[in-house]
């Protein structure tokens, strides 16, 4: 991560007591972290990466039986 240009972190609107995911975009992809544990790395995807979880989960693709 670049410390001059830190990753602007955004949660959901759903997030409540601090127990949530957050989400950064920077150059060629996405981070993830938990927002419990920001001094962790975060998790690492490629945009197409991203737009193919997030459109699994507009499908109902990880939906528990």
């Amino acid at each position: 991560m670049n410390e001059i240009n830190p990753p602007k972190w955004t949660r959901s609107s759903r997030c409540s007591g601090g127990n949530c995911v957050e989400v950064a975009k920077v150059s060629g992809g996405y981070l993830v972290r938990d927002s419990k544990r920001p001094d962790m790395s975060p998790l690492s995807f490629t945009d197409s990466e991203w737009i193919a979880f997030v459109q699994g989960v507009k499908q109902d693709e990880f939906l528990l039986s």
